[in-house]
């Protein structure tokens, strides 16, 4: 039986052993087939896999968000529009979440403004702010 151990498939993918494991447990890998010895063998495809799922993480898609997007290259009833909704979706997320930064960022700008630097720090504008109930 041909193919790689899992430190050379975790090599090939540029993650650590660590990493294949859990995206085993996640199911984003299919259980590998084993030697007689008790190794288990990975194949080229789990390099691509897990190629293919670190590039996805990079864009900020989730695991699930991943496992879907896998699955969708299965289904035999699935579009390419299917997947371009994915991504469409995720952009607005993305978006919703530049403007809760955006909005994050403003808020300590004003916090930030407010206070000189200088004294005690019971007296912090910054700190009192943080402290009180809405």
């Amino acid at each position: 039986m041909s193919g790689m151990k899992i430190g050379e498939a975790a090599r090939e993918a540029g993650v650590n052993l660590d990493t294949l494991r859990y995206y085993e447990r996640r199911g984003l890998l299919p259980e590998p087939p084993r030697r007689p010895s008790g190794y288990r063998v990975f194949d080229d495809g789990t390099v691509r896999r897990v190629r293919f799922i670190k590039r996805a993480q990079e864009l900020g898609f989730t695991l699930n968000e991943i496992r879907d997007l896998m699955e969708l290259r299965l289904a035999p009833e699935a579009s390419c529009r299917d997947v371009r909704d994915k991504a469409a979706a995720k952009i607005a997320s993305i978006d919703a979440k530049i403007q809760q930064l955006r909005s994050m960022r403003e808020a300590l700008e004003g916090l930030t403004a407010a206070c000189s630097g200088r004294g005690p720090v019971e007296e912090c504008p910054i700190l009192a702010s943080l402290s009180n109930d809405p």
